[in-house]
């Protein structure tokens, strides 16, 4: 069972393990496929070691959807609980502007959606933070 819970920013929690950014482009939400899934899920990783969440943010959503132009803000940090084992890690809202070629990634397939995607990588905890994002959109 895994068990998703969401804190507020400003908390120390040590070292983060991932970054997620649920981003928007005209209007609609991003969505990305990993070459080695046939699965959506929302833009995001590991953050390397030394390097702070937000940089990782960044650099996350640049490799993954080719974003040239965004601004990009912090909404919350959340912990997953799986297996009795428990991390914790930042959700982000990304408004892009512009989108050049996709780099050279893990990343296949970049599309666009009204809302969350049939068929994603991550049922149990994607809808979570993907609905915490948009209760929180107007005052990011």
């Amino acid at each position: 069972m895994v068990e998703v819970k969401l804190h507020i920013t400003g908390k120390d929690f040590g070292q983060y393990l991932f970054v997620v950014i649920a981003a928007k482009y005209k209007g609609k939400w991003v969505w990305v496929k990993h070459r080695d899934r046939d699965t959506w899920e929302i833009p995001g990783g590991h953050i390397e070691k030394g390097e702070s969440a937000d940089n990782a943010a960044s650099r996350e959503l640049i490799e993954e959807t080719g974003a040239v132009t965004f601004t990009i803000k912090t909404i919350c940090d959340y912990s997953v609980k799986k297996n009795g084992k428990e991390g914790v890690s930042r959700l982000y809202l990304a408004c892009i502007d512009e989108i050049g070629p996709l780099p050279e990634s893990e990343i296949c397939c970049v599309d666009f959606f009204d809302n969350i995607p049939n068929n994603i990588t991550y049922p149990d905890i994607q809808p979570i933070l993907f609905n915490e994002v948009i209760s929180k959109e107007s005052i990011a």
